[in-house]
């Protein structure tokens, strides 16, 4: 069976991409979120460029309510939830 993972990027943002990536291995569906921003700097540029090619979906939460509904909603349709 097939599961959902979700990965939360909030304190170490680079790690948690890169654990992201490597949870494709397992071959089940993986989703990023990213809460709060993301700084522009060559480790997340070039963790970001394997989550295009790994072709994981992910999303760039700012702090608002909407954002925190998103959140929500996908930590309920997740099996698991790493926050990292």
């Amino acid at each position: 069976m097939k599961k959902q993972i979700l990965v939360i990027a909030k304190c170490n943002k680079v790690e948690a991409l890169r654990v992201g990536v490597g949870l494709t291995l397992l071959n089940d569906a993986v989703q990023i979120d990213v809460l709060g921003g993301i700084e522009d700097s060559p480790e997340i540029r070039e963790q970001l460029e394997v989550v295009d090619f790994a072709e994981i979906p992910y999303a760039l939460l700012d702090e608002s309510a909407s954002a925190y509904s998103r959140l929500a909603a996908d930590v309920l349709r997740a099996d698991v939830v790493y926050v990292i």
